[in-house]
């Protein structure tokens, strides 16, 4: 098996185990600038989930000073969102670093 291959698929697996910290080094360890490729789509991918849950948590917050009866529901509906974001990204990972490594 190409060690490039490899490296790039657990980018994507880092998912599950190293989110930001493997695919920030394989960036600056590899010279291969396809993997590079893959380190990036892969590192963008775990930001995502990130981002969701902050941006719907300072919703959240934000609907708690603008109206007090209304933050059950942000609160609820942003767990639920992020769950959901979350979930889609991880199986995308998976299924990412598994094409990966069926390719030619």
């Amino acid at each position: 098996m190409d060690s490039n291959k490899l490296l790039s698929s657990l980018c994507y697996f880092s998912v599950l185990f190293a989110p930001f910290l493997f695919p920030i080094i394989v960036y600056f360890v590899t010279n291969d600038e396809v993997v590079k490729g893959h380190v990036k789509k892969a590192l963008l991918s775990h930001l995502i989930p990130f981002g969701t849950v902050l941006v719907l948590g300072v919703l959240a917050i934000g609907s708690a000073f603008w109206n007090a009866d209304t933050v059950p529901v942000w609160f609820f509906a942003g767990i639920a969102l992020s769950g959901i974001v979350n979930i889609v990204v991880v199986i995308w990972n998976i299924i990412k670093g598994i094409k990966v490594l069926q390719e030619e």
